[in-house]
């Protein structure tokens, strides 16, 4: 394991045992102003980041945080956004019946989802048009 690997682990880990809310996990440790994007700053070193166990651990800290985060008591909580995303009504009916099949709701679920490494190859690239819509 590397050094960088070790030191990112040991600062999620050190975070973790904290038993923060996932939100205050998911900002310290894989934000924008995290220790994974402080350590792994360029597209490409992060990809390879994603790709390791120990990534793949830090991910199961998360998920295990989210599943206990309603025994944690309330406190300061960061703020949510709102982002309205169109779908194809048979992709919301899939997601609607996965939720169901799942026992959680569609925010969750899809919180989850958006959690996930995406492979950059899956990700159609956008086209530049004339009349493109402002970023949410």
């Amino acid at each position: 394991m590397s050094e960088q690997r070790q030191d990112v682990f040991r600062v999620a880990d050190e975070i973790y045992r904290q038993r923060p809310s996932w939100v205050t996990f998911f900002r310290e440790v894989l934000g924008v102003d995290g220790i994974v994007r402080q350590v792994y700053q360029t597209p490409e070193a992060l990809a390879q980041f994603e790709q390791t166990p120990e990534f793949q651990q830090i991910q199961q800290m998360l998920a295990k945080l989210r599943e206990n985060d309603a025994d944690l008591p309330s406190g300061p909580r960061e703020p949510t956004r709102v982002i309205t995303v169109r779908l194809p009504k048979s992709l919301h009916e899939s997601l609607k019946s996965e939720a169901h099949d799942r026992r959680t709701s569609m925010n969750k679920l899809c919180i989850s989802k958006l959690l996930q490494v995406i492979d950059g190859e899956l990700v159609p690239a956008e086209i530049a048009s004339p009349a493109k819509e402002p970023a949410a």
